[in-house]
This record gives C-alpha cells, structure tokens and sequence, in this order.
C-alpha cells in the first residue's frame, strides 16, 4: 500500500497508512480526570480541528428490534411485522433506512424476522446481534441473514474490570471470534461497545487495523459500530478523545483506514446528545446512524429514528423519497395499538409537540401559522398545528381551535367566540385546572353555533 495518495476529496497529496500497535499497558487507562465517578463527566479540548467529509452516501439503520426491545416488554411478532412495513414505507424507494436489527434468541424473535422476511422488502434488510458463541453463529447461518452483529468491548472499563483481560487478550479473542463470523461468509458488524471511553490509538485503531487485514484475506467487508454507550460523546469542535465524536469518526477514516460505507453511529441519549452526535458522525464520515423508533432503549434510550429522518431532510435538503407522514403513523400505532405512551412533549410524535395553550401563540397563527410553527406540518407529518384551551388562550386560541378543528371559519371577534369564551372562563373560575378536551370544547362550540349568535 501506497503511503503517500492523491486525495479526490480535497485535491491534496496526504499520508495514506499509520502504523498503530496495540498498547498493552499493565493497568487500565479510565481517564479518571475526565470520568471521576463521583462528578459530572468533564469535556476536554485540545483545540485539534478535523476536516468536515460527509459521504456521498448517508443512511439510518435500525435497532428498534433489538435495543429497542431491552427497555420495554417483548414485541409480539404482529407487532414487529407491523412496525417494519412502516419503517419501509418511512424509508421509501431508495431505502434511506437501509437494514434493521433483529435478535435471534427465541422461537417468537425467529417467527418475526421470517415474517418480515417474507415481506420481500429490499429495505429495511434485515440482520442480527448474537453473542460470540458458535451455536449462535450457525444459528444466523441457518437463517440466512447475511449480517450480524458481534460484541467487542473496546474500553478498558470492559476490557480490565468487566472480562479481567489484557488488551493483547482481548484482541486476540475479538479477532478469533470474527474469524467463526468469516468462516461461515457471514458480514461481521463489530459493535465497539464503550468508544467514548476507550483509549484511541493504544487500542481501538489498532483493532481497526487487525479487523482490516482479516477483511483483505477473507474478501468480506467487516463493518465498524461505533458504540457510544452512555451518550458520553460530544460534538464540539476541538473537543479531546475519547469523547469526542468527530475525532473518532475522522480518526478510524484517516489512521484506521476505515471507509465511510463500513462506518456506523450507535449512540444513547444519556446527555441529550442523541442526535447531534448521530448527526455529527454523519457530518464527519460515517455513512450509517444507527437508531430506533421514537428513541426507545436502555436507561434513556438511544437516538430517535424519526430525529434522523428530519436530520437527513434538513442537511440534504430533500427526502430522498421517504415519505414522512408514517412518522405520524408510527407514533399513533405505537400509543393505540402497543399501548406505549408518548411523552406529550416529544418532537414530531408527542400529542404536543405543535399545539400551544398561550393567547399569543394563537394569535399568530391565526394571522400566520409560520410565525409559530417549525414548518408545515399538516403537509409533512399529516399533523397540523394545534391549539390546546385554557384559561389562557384567549379568544385567539377559541377561535383558532374552532377553524382547524371543526372547520368553521370564524374571528376571533366573533361573538360566539366570546361567548364560548365566557363558558370556559366559568370553568377555570371554579377552580378547574386541566386543558379543555376537544369533546368538552365541540359540546360548547355546537351548543352556542346553534343559538345563532352572529
């Protein structure tokens, strides 16, 4: 290999290979000025500025199925089948949500994967995650699936305290167990779990490096997830490794030799971080950020499938084909027919996220709904905005609530909008305290339209 190449990408001469060995130090590096258990996890800067190199390429994959599935009770299979047929219809034609991610473990887990598999879809292809045992791996033979998912802890966290192995050891063990992958033409996608806390260049570019020799001999790809398993990854500019996620998406590209097709962003949420990380790992190379649907996983979950989508539209500029309406669809399905509740507040899928209760609020919608609204959402989400009434709302709000809900077209100086008002006040006077429903609300609304104030 050449190491001295012509970069297409920014017309430059650059240095094409590294030489990293796996440092294998006596005792673990926990970073324990920046992890102190007993404070907040510190954000180090070394003001190193990486290059911005988004692939032509981007896509989200799913682990609803799967991580998903370790926060909540199982999924029945229906469920699953359900859930996938609008994952596919969200992903649209050119299948921007490209695979989804299945365990493999039970009798129901594998009657779903057959079930979705039956479906004939391109996308969302369907893999798996296995332990590193070889019954497991001649069960995803048997299946057919051409990809799974495998373990490979790469902090010293897991490394030292979790298996009390060296890092040479566990190398040496990750790499045997890619081989069983290897053997049976199966793609290996190596879940490097705890990236945000391992030690870079002692540890995961090396592996990197050892995973790409093993690809070379055996003509197989062998992907790359990069596991931030509790949300400890910062976007920032000039952030220091191990936190920080540009530095490690433009780490295991430049010295790992990784290319972006075989990069993946796993992600939790555990800082709020969910999305802006994903987003960034696009933003720095990775082809792939790996979601579930409305975010649900361990502890605070991981990065929300439908953020991404919106992700995508926001820096390409267009969708792509996917038709964003399903998120509406989804949502509904997952609170009607699952019986999982949606925190009201949630963005694009809580029941609030586009009503307002402020008078003000209402007002401007009357006049404009851009001035208070993010974008269309009656055109794109199938949602339109809303209007909650309270004691607050004001006649803006009746009058609002009453053009979009029961189509009359009316002003907010409309008489019967004062006298609905005058009914709803009478409540709040009485001590009430919770939203107006909408069937209160129409019960009012119709018992004064019908009195004929004009």
């Amino acid at each position: 290999m050449s190491k001295i190449v012509f970069d297409a990408h920014t017309n430059l001469l650059r240095e094409n290979y590294y030489e990293y060995e796996v440092q294998d130090v006596p005792e673990a590096n926990l970073f324990t000025e920046i992890f102190n258990f007993d404070e907040i996890p510190k954000v180090a800067f070394n003001q190193r500025l990486v290059p911005m190199h988004m692939p032509k390429e981007v896509w989200i994959t799913d682990t609803t199925f799967r991580d998903g599935q370790q926060s909540r009770a199982p999924f029945t299979a229906e469920q699953i089948v359900r859930l996938f047929d609008m994952m596919h219809a969200l992903g649209g034609p050119n299948g921007l949500i490209r695979q989804s991610e299945f365990f493999v473990y039970s009798q129901q887990d594998r009657q779903a994967l057959e079930m979705c598999r039956d479906r004939g879809y391109r996308f969302p292809e369907i893999t798996t995650w296995i332990r590193a045992t070889e019954g497991d791996f001649n069960l995803v033979k048997e299946l057919g699936v051409r990809e799974t998912g495998i373990l490979v802890s790469c902090s010293d966290y897991h490394i030292f305290h979790k298996m009390n192995l060296t890092r040479k050891q566990a190398m040496d063990k990750y790499l045997s167990v890619v081989k069983m992958a290897l053997d049976r033409g199966i793609v290996p996608r190596c879940h490097f779990e705890d990236i945000t806390r391992a030690d870079f260049y002692g540890f995961v570019v090396p592996f990197a490096h050892a995973l790409a020799g093993l690809s070379e001999e055996a003509g197989i790809p062998i992907k790359i997830r990069c596991c931030d398993t509790l949300g400890l990854g910062v976007a920032y500019p000039g952030a220091s490794l191990p936190r920080s996620v540009p530095g490690i998406i433009y780490g295991l590209r430049h010295y790992g030799n990784v290319p972006s097709s075989l990069l993946e962003w796993h992600g939790h949420n555990d800082f709020y971080k969910g999305v802006s990380n994903a987003a960034a790992a696009w933003l720095y190379g990775a082809s792939a950020a790996n979601c579930s649907l409305l975010g649900i996983g361990e502890r605070t979950g991981n990065c929300p499938l439908e953020g991404m989508v919106m992700e995508y539209c926001s820096l390409r500029g267009t969708t792509d084909g996917m038709n964003l309406e399903v998120i509406t669809e989804i949502a509904d399905y997952f609170e009607k027919e699952i019986g999982y509740e949606i925190p009201p507040m949630t963005p694009f899928v809580g029941k609030n996220f586009n009503s307002t209760r402020a008078g003000i609020h209402a007002d401007g919608l009357l006049k404009d709904e851009r001035i208070y609204s993010i974008f269309n959402t009656g055109k794109i989400l199938n949602r339109p905005a809303e209007v909650m009434v309270d004691a607050h709302s004001g006649t803006a709000g009746i009058a609002y609530w009453l053009n979009t809900r029961m189509g009359v077209e009316i002003d907010k100086r409309n008489p019967v909008v004062s006298a609905i008002k005058n009914r709803i006040d009478t409540l709040y006077e009485a001590c009430r305290t919770t939203v107006m429903s909408n069937e209160e609300l129409e019960a009012i609304a119709s018992d004064e339209l019908a009195k004929g104030v004009k």
